[in-house]
């Protein structure tokens, strides 16, 4: 595969892969047919030119969690830019991590690993003889990526942790920094820059002037990057996390979730100027963050707000997902990858922990019936968050009554992770709120209420009251909500009943239809059949 104009691929250019595996290693992973259903873990080991992680995640599906993440930093990368080779000491000490790893994924149980390497070793003279070691450590082949091949694989990352992504993704490592056109359905220009943090640090030392004008020049030479202005800039990476991470304490911001939060272009100058200019407030929060990671920090903020002033995007979004993600979403089947990870995960939720899972399906259809009746307006995105509301809305039935709420909330937001927004958990938390206390008292559910408008507050009202009189109808069971139906008549919403339901009709439903009909601004009444 030719590499496109831009790209720094270095020495050891291109997919090298050993002939055949050592016998009696440990970790068989490739010679399982990918076609065959395996629900084992899948493992992958990410030789960056920072450091070499393993990652352990729960099986071959979308949107799976992790059961193990270890990190050990070797510097692979350190030397490569000044002498053009790691070193022995270097490679030494990422084969005892290697092997570490795989003895940790032969006792987790891996049904496949990938293996993958990126700058560090393509580019290096010693690169051949780093994979010769590795590969007869892990018993089977490495992948040494082209820079399109890591730009690729980083933007296969955002789309499987952001719901159809269209902006660029730019993933910063410690040898380069990758650039994609990503959109929902294509990826489109790709370039790898030798603008890594480790690289920087090498090649300019703390002269921010010099690595400002080396940044500039080389994105000035790809005029395609300004196709992002007005769209999302996805920022990819441990350094542009610990950026946001720094950002988050500095503003005071009520969650912790760093994947998919979000700085204006503004915002992101500012700050990058407060790093860069005046570090010394920002000591004390800088704390948590590793020697390696203090040293790359300015250089990604640096990145970040050159980056700003030439693509001009809409804002910034943090992505916690990237290269090791894109590497298991590429294996999964494509009728797999078009899924909506985020409902798969709600689904996948209700199936496991819901008092009757399939009760989830009768909530979607009656709150379908609900929007319809009220004639609110409803976006795809609306749409999709109040049917993951349907499938999260009975999961902390076990939870002691005081505290279900809280404890549904915050299982929610454990939970989405991926593919939904700060936005979207907010909504979702609200609507679990109102779900099980039918209001939200002044001071409840105050940082979710931060991140909302009015508006959609009491869209998250409208649905909590429709799931309340959902379940004073059905007590819970599946297939009761199928003949129970609302109408919409001149100043009041109507909740038709038939005779037999009227058996089930009193003060609770009552109460709470009236409660579902004042959020929707009308009176209430119920009617029975005969």
């Amino acid at each position: 595969m030719a590499a496109k104009r831009g790209e720094s691929d270095g020495p050891g250019d291109g997919r090298r892969r050993a002939s055949a595996r050592t016998a009696g290693e440990p970790l068989p992973a490739q010679t399982i047919p990918l076609e065959e259903p395996d629900d084992r873990p899948f493992a992958v080991i990410d030789i960056g030119s920072n450091s070499v992680r393993l990652v352990v995640f729960e099986g071959l599906i979308l949107n799976p969690a992790p059961i193990y993440n270890e990190r050990v930093t070797c510097g692979l990368g350190r030397g490569v830019s000044a002498n053009g080779e790691m070193g022995m000491q270097t490679i030494e000490r990422a084969a005892r991590a290697l092997t570490r790893f795989a003895v940790a994924a032969e006792r987790l149980g891996v049904g496949q690993l990938r293996a993958i390497a990126t700058a560090a070793v393509r580019e290096a003279s010693d690169g051949p003889v780093f994979i010769e070691t590795a590969e007869r450590i892990l018993g089977q082949p490495i992948e040494v990526l082209t820079g399109r091949e890591e730009a690729r694989l980083a933007a296969l990352g955002v789309r499987a942790g952001i719901h159809r992504p269209n902006g660029i993704a730019g993933d910063l490592g410690g040898g380069s920094l990758e650039l994609a056109d990503i959109r929902a359905k294509s990826l489109g220009e790709t370039v790898t820059l030798p603008l890594g943090g480790l690289r920087l640090a090498e090649t300019v030392g703390t002269d921010l002037q010099a690595a400002k004008k080396l940044i500039d020049r080389h994105l000035a030479e790809h005029e395609w990057i300004k196709a992002g202005q007005g769209r999302p800039f996805f920022a990819i990476g441990g350094t542009w996390r610990a950026f946001a991470r720094l950002h988050m304490t500095y503003r005071g911001y009520p969650l912790k979730i760093l994947h998919q939060y979000r700085l204006s272009a503004a915002e992101t100058m500012r700050f990058a100027s407060v790093l860069l200019d005046r570090p010394a407030p920002m000591l004390e929060e800088a704390q948590q963050l590793s020697k390696t990671r203090l040293e790359t920090l300015p250089f990604g903020a640096l990145l970040l707000q050159r980056i700003v002033k030439r693509v001009r995007p809409s804002n910034i979004v943090i992505c916690a997902t990237g290269i090791r993600e894109g590497a298991l979403f590429e294996r999964l089947p494509k009728t797999v990858r078009k899924h909506d990870a985020f409902l798969e995960t709600c689904r996948a939720l209700n199936a496991r922990r819901a008092r009757l899972p399939a009760y989830a399906e009768d909530l979607c259809a009656w709150t379908d019936h609900v929007m319809a009746v009220s004639e609110i307006e409803e976006t795809d995105e609306l749409r999709r968050l109040r049917h993951a509301a349907c499938y999260m809305s009975e999961l902390g039935w076990r939870a002691h009554p005081d505290y279900r709420s809280e404890q549904s909330a915050a299982m929610l937001e454990n939970a989405a992770s991926t593919s939904i927004d700060h936005r979207g958990i907010a909504f979702l938390s609200l609507v679990v709120y109102y779900r099980h206390e039918g209001a939200v008292q002044e001071g409840e559910a105050s940082i979710y209420r931060a991140l909302t408008s009015q508006s959609i507050e009491r869209r998250a009202q409208v649905i909590g009251a429709a799931l309340r009189v959902a379940h004073a109808l059905s007590f819970g069971q599946p297939g009761s909500l199928r003949k129970k139906k609302l109408v919409r008549d001149g100043r009041y919403l109507e909740l038709h009943l038939t005779a037999r339901d009227a058996r089930v009709s009193g003060e609770r439903i009552e109460r709470r239809h009236r409660a579902l009909a004042r959020a929707l601004g009308k009176d209430a009444r119920v009617i029975t059949a005969g």
